[in-house]
């Protein structure tokens, strides 16, 4: 790196941080604006709603990352050209031999460093945070309970409960059904409550200590010659070994959980089968695209302002919001569309369209 690139990589970390400090605060603050309500409905004293909505909005500010990286990489970025043209710095630096795409360089550079940093911050920071990313805003502190209905756990079994309390990782009034490969219901586990015990080996599954537990087993004799005969064995039972921890119960209460979900978490989704396959399809594909997608507005924005005049800044800016916002808007709505068969096209349109248009504003720069 030389006195340019040490100079625009200074003067775009800068202006990273103030971007993301700005964007982030700005979204929290609309957010708390549209529903403060929710929190301070119960009437808890002050410290008490300061406390659930910092418990509330921290891990949600990794999400709000992920929604807000590109603009935040691009609107940086453009600043910095901005700031140069205005000090007539362009000019100076074409003055001495350097060619404008010489000074693109360390851009592009960290703009593929702002898209590797979104990549970890969906790949592993939100799945790590995914169940808390799933509470409503009433409910930051984990107090509610919810009801359970037929979740698909491991072995093709369906868990229901009349209450689960996230905060004390316990269920209540417990029905299992573990069905056979035919999806026969063949045993039935009841419990009047259940505790999550945590696997003693990361990535086995852990197992609900139950509290009353009861099997009920139908049990089929072949040797019937017009068809089979059903007798019932019960049994008292300890605990039930399950995929389900709290935290992925807590998940599944959320609409859109699936977006939450690392590449490896949505191929295992995949395979199971537990979700309409569309809608992990398409959760793949964004999931893709994201970090391809910021690349592409950065690049589409670099043109505007990759210029010596530093006559037209306003100007450029204009067309470059347009651009990009079109380019911004394209991806908003194809995420927001239902999950039909699709979903590929979808997702990658705006990079077919936007990127090539990048190419050609980038080839008709003049330096």
């Amino acid at each position: 790196m030389n006195t340019i690139d040490r100079y625009i990589m200074r003067s775009l970390l800068t202006n990273y941080v103030i971007s993301l400090l700005v964007m982030l605060c700005l979204y929290v603050m609309l957010d708390m604006f549209v529903n403060m309500d929710e929190f301070t409905e119960d009437g808890s004293p002050p410290l008490t709603v300061l406390a659930s909505i910092f418990d509330y909005y921290w891990p949600n500010l990794f999400l709000y990352f992920s929604q807000l990286s590109g603009a935040i990489t691009l609107f940086s970025c453009m600043a910095v050209l901005a700031r140069m043209r205005r000090l007539n710095e362009m000019t100076a630096i074409l003055a001495s031999g350097v060619s404008l795409y010489r000074v693109a360089r360390p851009i592009v550079i960290f703009g593929i460093s702002t898209s590797m940093l979104l990549v970890v911050d969906t790949e592993f920071v939100i799945p790590s945070v995914a169940h808390l990313l799933a509470r409503d805003h009433d409910d930051a502190d984990g107090q509610r309970a919810y009801e359970v209905l037929f979740v698909k756990d491991r072995n093709n079994a369906l868990l229901s409960a009349g209450e689960f309390h996230p905060k004390t990782r316990q269920l209540k009034r417990i029905l299992i059904l573990v069905r056979d490969e035919y999806a026969k219901v063949a045993q039935t586990i009841e419990a009047d409550s259940a505790v999550w015990e945590p696997p003693p080996v990361p990535d086995e599954p852990g197992r609900w200590i139950l509290t009353r537990g009861q099997q009920v087993s139908r049990v089929m004799y072949e040797d019937e010659v017009f068809g089979p005969r059903y007798g019932v064995s019960s049994s008292l039972v300890q605990y039930y070994v399950s995929d389900l921890s709290p935290e992925q119960l807590l998940l599944r209460q959320a609409e859109g959980w699936i977006k939450y979900l690392s590449l490896s978490q949505l191929r295992a989704q995949e395979n199971r089968r537990d979700t309409d396959m569309s809608t992990i399809l398409r959760a793949k594909h964004q999931r893709v695209t994201a970090p391809i997608l910021s690349m592409v507005l950065l690049l589409l924005g670099l043109p505007f302002f990759l210029d010596r005049s530093p006559a037209n800044v306003l100007s450029d800016t204009g067309k470059c919001i347009l651009a990009c916002g079109g380019c911004f808007l394209m991806s908003f709505v194809g995420q927001s569309m239902r999950p039909e068969s699709g979903s590929a096209f979808i997702a990658w349109l705006p990079i077919f369209l936007f990127a090539t248009l990048a190419m050609v504003l980038i080839g008709r720069i003049r330096t």
